[in-house]
Parts: structure tokens; sequence; C-alpha cells
């Protein structure tokens, strides 16, 4: 089953959200999630969120740490400590403890680091978050 997966899953993962399935919505859960996918809305979990090289997320995140090693675009809150791998491309705001980015990695947005990260990012989805701005703009 994961042959083709870029991130195997640990003993306590919860959701695996596979190379062929899309998710769109509020994603919410308690345990740790491996993302070969796509995921648009929001996902929010507990525990650590690991993303692949191939998924697209168009989602602001949320999670106890996270490894990031495809595209974000969107918001990512970690309480504790963030990877970003070479592969990984960013374009949203960063607020964690402790950030590690590979050389490769693409960041596009601010990053806050350090003290109590536990200030969420906005709750609405991206999409809802990039209709607001188009419609500011306006």
């Amino acid at each position: 089953m994961f042959k083709n997966s870029d991130i195997p899953p640990s003993a306590d993962t919860e959701t695996i959200i596979g190379s062929t399935v899309k998710v769109e919505g509020d994603f919410v859960g308690k345990g740790n999630i491996v993302v070969e996918g796509e995921v648009s809305g929001s996902l929010k979990t507990d525990g650590e969120v690991r993303i692949g090289t191939r998924a697209t997320i168009n989602a602001n995140i949320s999670a106890a740490s996270a490894m990031i090693a495809g595209t974000v675009h969107g918001n990512i809150s970690v309480s504790e400590r963030l990877d970003l791998t070479e592969t990984a491309l960013i374009d949203g705001d960063i607020t964690a403890k402790s950030v590690s980015m590979t050389p490769g990695a693409v960041f596009n947005g601010k990053c806050a680091m350090g003290g109590s990260s536990k200030q969420p990012v906005q709750t609405s989805s991206y999409k809802n978050a990039k209709k607001e701005e188009a419609t500011e703009d306006n």
C-alpha cells in the first residue's frame, strides 16, 4: 500500500490521504496525518502532519508538529517544530516554536518563531481567506 509513498507512516499514524485522494472542506483529527494527495479548506490535528512531495495543500494547517515536502498554499501554525525539506514550497505565513529549512525549500511569507506559538492563524479556510482578500482589494 505504501510502495509509492514519499513518507512512510509511523506506527501512530491515524489518517493517510493517498496520492489519488482529494479532500475539500475542514479536515479535523486528533492523531498523526500523512498527506500524499490534495487538501483544500483547512487541516487541523493535535498530532503531527506530514506532507509528501507530490501533495498539494490549499489550506491553513494547524498541528503540534509538521514535516512538509510538498506544496502548501496557506498558513501553517504548529506548537512545536516545523521541518521543510528541499522539495517544500510554502506560500503563506508560518507560526512555530522552531523551524528547520533544508536548502532548496522555498518559503514566501512571514515567520513568527519562539515562545508560545499557540496563537491561531485565521480559522477560516484558505479558499475563504483568498475570497475575502479579493473583495477587500475591490
